[in-house]
């Protein structure tokens, strides 16, 4: 068992994203003076919510040594069949219907996706970007998506709140929507699986090395597919969250997210060449995407250049994955020289 020493926690990227949350928040609250009252940061909360049920996803499938970019154009595809085209208008039973359905067209999506990468054995980026198009085709050409309300269960889901907060000095007000507890349960479920599970050590192994996985007796196929479908389900919820969320199905309001999503993975430490990534990392570097992203009016720089700052983020974020392999490889070869040496 690793002792976590002062010198192996900083080496870890966790330590730096929070930092560097704490470091953008006292800037923008030094601008400001609004960033820490207590209706801007639920709002920030509740900005929150939609991208990290999509990162949980991305992380697991980034760490398997894949990517996934389809999982907004699924979630885009699922809700809007299962509120225009399998749900009456007028519904207002269980919205736990709406988001059964959801989640079962995602699951069909993904295991599309899965069937292609886990048995046809292609590429994930080209098999996940070519889906995408696929999905989006069918939902703008077959189904003509367009922007309508929504049906009264759904509508009626997203006015469920926890509290409100309020801000003492102009009065505004912010809810937390009861999707909060979704992504609650999602993470510990998730966190579940990675931690104390065989397919959570499976998800690590074939990041690491996909023969040697094989050949230590995990069932690659089979955790591939699991995977994929499990990205459909949680996109196929994460598509009713967002429309009870914004009270409208939007069919474009989700696409193009993929972009911040993975930033905010491979920000949060997720080694983009399989095998490392926490879920601790993976909501830091959300939260830390989701501050940039909604409090650059705060700063006075126009929303325009959040995709500039998204872009140097996935590089920077990038190199420093690349930098620390290198470094691990070269102390493990630091430390494995002078044990030959003493062998021979």
């Amino acid at each position: 068992m690793k002792v976590l020493t002062p010198r192996r926690i900083l080496a870890r990227p966790e330590p730096w994203v929070f930092a560097a949350i704490v470091a953008l928040s006292l800037l923008v609250q030094a601008r400001s003076g609004q960033f820490f009252t207590g209706n801007n940061l639920v709002d920030l909360a509740r900005a929150l919510i939609v991208p990290a049920l999509f990162s949980v996803g991305c992380m697991m499938v980034i760490v398997s040594g894949g990517i996934d970019v389809s999982f907004t154009a699924i979630a885009s595809l699922a809700m809007y069949v299962t509120d225009k085209v399998v749900l009456p208008e007028d519904y207002a039973g269980s919205v736990l219907l709406a988001y059964a359905i959801s989640a079962g067209l995602g699951l069909l999506m993904g295991a599309f996706n899965g069937v292609l990468v886990a048995f046809l054995r292609l590429p994930t980026l080209i098999v996940t970007l070519g889906t995408a198009s696929l999905y989006t085709g069918l939902m703008f050409g077959a189904f003509a998506a367009s922007a309508s309300g929504v049906p009264p269960a759904i509508a009626d889901h997203g006015k469920q709140i926890l509290f409100t907060a309020v801000n003492n000095d102009s009065g505004l007000t912010s809810t937390m929507p009861v999707h909060v507890l979704i992504l609650v349960g999602v993470l510990f479920l998730v966190f579940l699986i990675l931690r104390y599970t065989m397919l959570g050590r499976g998800i690590y192994a074939i990041g690491g090395d996909e023969a040697a996985a094989e050949r230590a007796g995990f069932n690659v196929r089979a955790i591939k597919m699991f995977l994929y479908c499990l990205v459909g389900a949680l996109a196929g919820v994460t598509g009713i969250v967002r429309i009870s969320m914004i009270d409208y199905a939007d069919p474009s309001s989700m696409l193009g997210m993929e972009l911040t999503v993975i930033a905010a993975v491979v920000l949060g430490g997720t080694r983009v060449t399989g095998g490392m990534g926490t879920l601790t990392g993976t909501i830091l570097g959300v939260a830390l995407m989701t501050i940039l992203e909604n409090s650059l009016i705060l700063l006075g720089i126009p929303t325009y250049w959040s995709r500039a700052f998204t872009g140097a983020i996935i590089i920077i974020g990038t190199g420093v994955t690349a930098r620390q392999i290198g470094l691990t490889r070269r102390r493990d070869r630091a430390l494995s020289a002078p044990a030959k040496g003493a062998q021979a």
